[in-house]
């Protein structure tokens, strides 16, 4: 019998998170139909390994790893078309941004990211809306955060989103933010709740404001040249699996904004919902960044929204 068909997928978070349960769904979807034609294994959290969370791309892009995820702020630098969904503001609704997600502007960012790294992307887990946190005041408008250090993704859009909002925006890895945060030479970040939760923030931050100020996704990359060697029915077999893990991810992510509420205010700290008028404050201050976008990206993308 030939050797198996090596699987090895990996992410940066515990097993726990619905991302690393959405692998091993995609691994026991494949291995129920595979068997022992194929051998799968898994990474949980590259970090545990002493991995920067960036460094999922380049394990991937090299073939150490067949797949991985990312969120895609971390390749606009290699990929500047990705910086639109790094706009604040830009979706209103979860399901208005998965439809797009999945339908035609997913389709034309996989394929500009295909055009540039050496992948092939498959999907869109969601990472979700995200929110401030900080360690210094309550903010209930942009004046509350003017000259608070935030870690924003390594985005340019997230950085001057940030800057127009008052802040001194830094750009880093997620494994020097959670350092820095815990030694407190941040003020702030902005991270989905599950996030803040699963990677302690809450245990430095008190403040939590619910901003929604951007959506972001992850896409879903493999190897693209051991893709690319394998049989067509296996092929055929991830991209299903995938689809699937997909819905799954995404289910459990409500749960985990839920369960990720919670034990914020389990720790002791506030949560701040904005009024109408408060959010509007918000979205004046950024309208800049979206106004030049249109030029920056053209009509197509924000029709495709």
């Amino acid at each position: 019998m030939a050797n198996p068909i090596a699987i090895r997928m990996g992410g940066y978070g515990p097993p726990t998170t619905g991302f690393s349960r959405a692998l091993k769904f995609i691994g026991d979807v494949l291995t129920a139909e595979f068997g022992d034609r194929i051998d799968v294994k898994y990474v949980w959290n590259i970090m545990d390994f002493g991995y920067r969370a960036e460094d999922i791309l380049w394990l991937v892009e090299d073939g150490v790893l067949t797949l991985g995820y990312q969120s895609s702020s971390y390749l606009t630098d290699r990929v500047p078309a990705l910086g639109f969904v790094d706009l604040p503001f830009l979706f209103a609704t979860r399901d208005q941004a998965r439809a797009a997600m999945d339908g035609a502007l997913g389709r034309c960012l996989g394929e500009a990211i295909e055009g540039k790294v050496n992948y092939r992307i498959l999907g869109w887990f969601e990472n979700g809306f995200r929110h401030i946190s900080n360690r210094l005041r309550p903010v209930h408008t942009p004046d509350d955060l003017k000259g608070m250090r935030i870690r924003v993704l390594p985005s340019e859009v997230q950085a001057r989103t940030f800057a127009l909002l008052g802040c001194e925006p830094l750009r880093m890895d997620l494994t020097e933010a959670i350092e820095r945060i815990k030694a407190g030479t941040i003020d702030a970040q902005e991270n989905p709740f599950a996030n803040t939760v699963t990677y302690g923030v809450h245990k430095f931050h008190r403040f939590h404001t619910v901003t929604n100020h951007f959506y972001i996704s992850r896409p879903i990359f493999l190897h693209r040249p051991a893709f690319e060697r394998w049989p067509q029915d296996l092929q055929r077999a991830m991209q299903a699996a995938i689809k699937r893990a997909v819905d799954f991810q995404r289910e459990l992510a409500i749960e985990e904004n839920r369960e990720a509420r919670a034990a914020i205010l389990a720790a002791g700290c506030e949560i701040t919902e904005l009024t109408a008028a408060e959010l509007a404050q918000f979205r004046a201050a950024v309208a800049p960044l979206t106004q030049e976008a249109r030029g920056t990206y053209g009509s197509k993308l924000f029709e495709m929204v």
